[in-house]
């Protein structure tokens, strides 16, 4: 029971994102490259969350502290990747094969937000899966059998949502947009920290609020994109 159970949560939790990546980005070059490139700036963002959390000792218990400021950490680092690449679209422009990538602006912050976005799951996820391989790893520890399922939901949850947020950030910043800033890293805080919950198995009140804030996220995304109501249904009906 437990490779089925691996295998399943870990195409809930990376077969969308992987899907993403094989149709929209694996044919060029210069978009892996921003992907992964985004992930190593989640990277260096979580080093320095890590270090502030070790160097600050009274509040080591304190999972609060240290979600708070990781998550600002990753809102600098999302700001610093969209300042480089605004300032090297002339760069990317040359020697890119599909010139889409420096025309629409908005391309640029949804690779990189794929890219937050992915490594951001597999760290929240990794050392999970790495438990439900087995043996007998149903209700871990005593827990509920939820654990895991929620785990690799949350997890999708978080990389859609750091692909929205990029989008909404970069276009912020480009249009001086200052609202969606603040909702960016609102709702970041706030996913973020309901997943405190969960020490106390209250998933589905994580859940819940975590997928609606997904959705709207994801709606408000869609419109800053430049997508319409009209454009939803000539897609639905292939026109």
């Amino acid at each position: 029971m437990t490779l089925p159970e691996f295998f399943g949560c870990t195409l809930i939790a990376f077969g969308p994102p992987f899907a993403l990546f094989v149709f929209t980005i694996a044919n060029d070059p210069i978009r892996i490259i921003i992907l992964i490139a985004a992930a190593f700036f989640w990277l260096l963002s979580l080093l320095l969350s890590s270090l502030l959390w070790f160097a600050v000792v009274p509040l080591r218990d304190v999972l609060a502290f240290g979600v708070i400021f990781s998550v600002l950490f990753q809102e600098c680092f999302r700001y610093i990747i969209y300042r480089i690449l605004r300032s090297t679209e002339q760069g990317l422009h040359a020697v890119a094969e599909d010139t889409r990538v420096t025309e629409n602006k908005h391309i640029l912050a949804y690779v990189s937000g794929l890219g937050f976005g992915i490594i951001s799951g597999m760290f929240a996820l990794v050392n999970v899966l790495a438990d439900m391989s087995g043996p007998a790893t149903m209700g871990l520890k005593g827990g509920t059998e939820l654990f895991f399922i929620t785990s690799a939901a949350q997890a999708l949850s978080i990389i859609l949502l750091h692909t929205f947020w990029s989008i909404i950030f970069f276009n912020a910043f480009d249009t001086n947009n200052y609202p969606h800033i603040v909702y960016v890293v609102g709702t970041h805080l706030f996913v973020s920290l309901l997943t405190l919950l969960n020490a106390n198995a209250y998933y589905w009140a994580t859940l819940l609020p975590n997928y609606i804030v997904t959705i709207l996220t994801g709606i408000l995304a869609f419109k800053v994109a430049g997508g319409s109501g009209r454009g939803v249904k000539r897609f639905v009906l292939c026109q």
